[in-house]
């Protein structure tokens, strides 16, 4: 399935869009990038980052290997207007895919849907992992591209949840959070809350995946005994990190480059108590008991861009979908 030598595939964002895959399916990749990770067989080293002091943009650039697949790939992700409203930003990402026993480049693609994928699916994946037994609630802060799936990815890993929350004040983001749900689960609705500190002192699970400029910071004192917390983007107030009872992060080196918004008054950020790979792998627990307060930092790691994005690339070139560019010749 790789380009000819000389040549690469393209996947523009419109190939990419009509590809149909399942949540299982997103969540069983993801998954299983993590466990190949845990076993020694992937390379995930640190990302990159180049940020100006003014704070107007910010770009990361990430390489991996997943051993199960013998991939190699490249990331780059640029985000320009942090200073300005949503609809003035400005962000792109790709993903650069490379065949380790060919030598043969496999793809080129836009990531922004393989991100608006992996990182709710992780999420999920926490949750299954580190919620209280029995978590009956759950509430999203946000309805950009993180938190239009995040309900649906964690109903994937905990159907039992009954209550359904989201806060966001965008309208056009609330309503497509709602169109989502009813897409993968036609029976279900969810609660539009607009206070929030009601909605999360009632919750079992919290993930916030609001933007920067969110009015939602949600405080530790507000959380209900063994609630779980996962931050993705913005939403809640640093004291959720620095009095919870354990914490959880896809990455501690990661959560230094990317979380230092969390930090305490001195700059410090507090020790992870355990990392998420050898939770799902079962090594180390993921909650030691139900009253437990647990934070969880879900920063991403590029070897679940890499499978999501390979699995993406194969179901593309099946369908014959992208463009042949003569980059090489």
């Amino acid at each position: 399935m790789t380009s000819h030598d000389g040549t690469l595939r393209v996947l523009s964002t419109s190939d990419l869009s009509g590809i149909d895959i399942s949540l299982a399916d997103v969540v069983e990749t993801v998954e299983g990038a993590y466990r190949t990770l845990h076993a020694g067989r992937s390379d995930n080293p640190r990302k990159l980052t180049v940020k100006p002091e003014d704070g107007h943009s910010v770009s990361y650039a990430m390489l991996g290997r997943d051993g199960t697949r013998d991939v190699v790939a490249v990331k780059t992700s640029y985000k320009h207007g942090l200073d300005k409203s949503r609809d003035q930003q400005h962000y792109y990402t790709t993903l650069t895919l490379y065949d380790d026993v060919t030598g043969l480049p496999v793809a080129m693609m836009d990531c922004s849907r393989v991100g608006s994928l992996r990182t709710p699916a992780v999420s999920a994946l926490i949750a299954r992992e580190c919620a209280r037994p029995g978590a009956r609630s759950a509430l999203v802060i946000g309805t950009g591209t993180q938190g239009r799936l995040a309900l649906p990815f964690l109903l994937t890993t905990l159907p039992g949840l009954e209550r359904l929350m989201v806060f966001g004040t965008h309208t056009e983001g609330i309503a497509t959070v709602r169109d989502q749900l009813r897409a993968h689960f036609p029976d279900r609705d969810v609660e539009i809350v607009t206070d929030v500190r009601a909605a999360a002192s009632d919750a079992d699970v919290i993930v916030a995946t609001a933007g920067a400029h969110t009015p939602a910071a949600v405080d530790s004192a507000w959380l209900k005994p063994g609630a779980l917390s996962v931050l993705v983007g913005h939403g809640l107030a640093p004291s959720t990190l620095h009095r919870a009872d354990r914490v959880i992060a896809t990455s501690e080196a990661q959560m230094h480059v990317t979380g230092t918004d969390m930090a305490d008054a001195e700059g410090e950020l507090p020790a992870v108590d355990a990392e998420f790979p050898p939770v799902l792998a079962g090594l180390t627990a993921g909650r030691h008991h139900a009253e437990e307060r647990i934070f969880a930092y879900n920063s991403g790691l590029v070897v679940t861009d890499i499978a999501l994005g390979h699995r993406f690339a194969q179901l593309a070139i099946a369908r014959n979908l992208g463009t042949e560019v003569a980059l090489w010749k």
